[in-house]
């Protein structure tokens, strides 16, 4: 594998996302040791070239042998295609180029709501941009695949739950999107989008969780019962995680409340209306 010498990249230093991925670009050789760095920790005159809100949007790299900047997609397809040199045509691909450089943007400014950073972390004067249109396409996505994974699941745990037409999850979950909506734009309406991709992100986490179980259930024929536990130990995992987030995010509790509150009322109504 061929190092991409007298490169240095420059990662978000709040985001566990961008320093886990970029120490792998060093730790497996696509860069030399010293090839990373926080822009948090880049003085201003180390890089004339660089533009720093630019940096702080899509993760840079920096030549730094000529100053030359390349920036968020182009800056990974430097880093593989120095080292895997027969992917080098596909990175020239025009639609390709376009494809990715979209995932990256939908992943890379919704970063602080998949991964949040700590409370400990020392905010930078720079943050990303914000961009609406990435974060509705960030909530509808993890809506949509939330609400496909709890519509299979639904059926394992039939005995035990009344079953409802194919769109009822769909609705649930949306349903909580809008809920969890109003009381933050009554409460904090500043934190709103971060706290919706958070929330989305929780939901999408615990439907993740859900597929050991299905998969298990491809082989064993266990008891409903059991889907249901399985069910209910995630939303613990979930609450925990929506506590932790929501601390992070300095909400307090209400939130949190308003998130059980949903649930307790959507199984109520479920059980009363279909039995």
């Amino acid at each position: 594998m061929k190092t991409l010498k007298n490169h240095l990249i420059l990662f978000d230093a709040e985001c566990p996302m961008c320093r886990l991925y970029t120490q792998a670009f060093v730790g497996t050789g696509m860069l030399d040791k010293e090839g990373r760095s926080a822009y948090q920790d880049l003085p201003a005159a180390a890089c004339p070239m660089l533009d720093r809100q630019r940096a702080v949007n899509e993760i840079a790299l920096v030549n730094q042998e000529t100053g030359e900047v390349t920036y968020g997609i182009g800056s990974l397809f430097k880093i593989i295609g120095s080292s895997f040199p027969l992917l080098r045509p596909l990175f020239l691909f025009r639609p390709f180029i376009w494809l990715m450089s979209k995932l990256y943007g939908f992943i890379s400014f919704n970063r602080r709501v998949i991964i949040p950073a700590s409370a400990t972390t020392h905010e930078f004067e720079l943050q990303p941009t914000f961009k609406l249109h990435y974060r509705l396409a960030y909530l509808l996505f993890t809506w949509l695949l939330t609400s496909f994974i709890l519509s299979a699941y639904a059926p394992l745990m039939q005995e035990l739950l009344p079953q409802g037409a194919a769109y009822r999850e769909y609705l649930i979950c949306g349903g909580q999107l809008f809920f969890q909506g109003v009381f933050i734009s009554f409460i904090r309406p500043d934190k709103r989008w971060d706290y919706l991709g958070n929330m989305m992100t929780i939901s999408f986490a615990g439907a993740l969780l859900l597929l050991p179980a299905m998969l298990l259930a491809n082989w064993l024929h266990l008891h409903p019962l059991f889907y249901v536990a399985w069910f209910m130990g995630v939303a613990g995992l979930m609450l925990l995680e929506h506590i932790r987030r929501s601390r992070l995010l300095n909400l307090g509790w209400v939130l949190t409340s308003t998130w059980v509150l949903y649930r307790i009322l959507v199984l109520l109504f479920i059980l009363l209306l279909f039995n």
